[in-house]
């Protein structure tokens, strides 16, 4: 008898509608050219890696991941949005224009060339792991992480390219939920440490920066001169 294919169960479903709004997200930081826009975006990105983390682990009965989605909603859609409230300056918080290297058009266009890149790359694993709960998670994860990276190369200034920094580790995160979905419980814990400890290192420098030449373009950093000695 031919072999009939079992319907996906609605976690399973689920978990692909929050992949689906997870990748919007991305797309999202890439079209916003304000700083509360991409983080707005960026909380919307890690509570739908969230909700992936605990729809896999109702579905595959682990606590591990139950437990580590609830700690990447409480660290990256709670804790990081509140450091930088805190530690940036209202006026790079609120700023009205990003600049970057390509207008919006042009980067959505790219965007959805790296994610279609994204998708070829990972069929051949999409053919071997057919039928796993994760399955959707693995190309998605990835074309989130190229765009985090492309995010951090067209953009000029500080805060969102540590956002575009923050959404690859989203995407690399989100990916390996397919590939290794029994994450240790302590080396997320790590993770969660250390991206607190760099968000807030590098929060305070640009500041520091933004106060001292106006502005929290990279490129502009070569404009900083040693004050000379009275």
């Amino acid at each position: 008898m031919p072999h009939v294919a079992q319907p996906e169960s609605i976690v399973v479903q689920l978990n692909a509608l929050a992949g689906g709004l997870f990748l919007l997200s991305a797309f999202g930081m890439v079209a916003t050219r304000q700083v509360q826009g991409c983080m707005r975006f960026f909380i919307l990105q890690s509570v739908f890696l969230a909700s992936s983390a605990v729809l896999l682990g109702l579905e595959l009965r682990s606590w591990h991941l139950i437990a580590v989605g609830v700690i990447n909603l409480v660290n990256k859609a709670i804790l990081i949005p509140w450091l930088f409230k805190k530690t940036v300056s209202e006026e790079v918080y609120t700023k009205r224009e990003i600049s970057q290297v390509l207008n919006i058009p042009i980067s959505l266009l790219v965007a959805l060339g790296l994610t279609v890149g994204a998708y070829y790359l990972a069929s051949p694993m999409l053919k071997v792991g057919a039928g796993l709960p994760a399955l959707a998670n693995l190309p998605i994860g990835l074309a989130t992480l190229l765009l985090g990276a492309y995010t951090l190369t067209v953009r000029r200034e500080a805060v969102p390219q540590l956002l575009g920094i923050l959404s690859m580790e989203n995407g690399a995160f989100f990916a390996s939920l397919a590939i290794a979905p029994e994450l240790h419980l302590f080396i997320e814990l790590v993770i969660a440490f250390d991206l607190l400890v760099a968000v807030f290192v590098i929060a305070v420098l640009t500041r520091a920066i933004q106060r001292r030449i106006g502005t929290t373009e990279v490129g502009s950093l070569a404009a900083l001169k040693e004050e000379s000695v009275r």
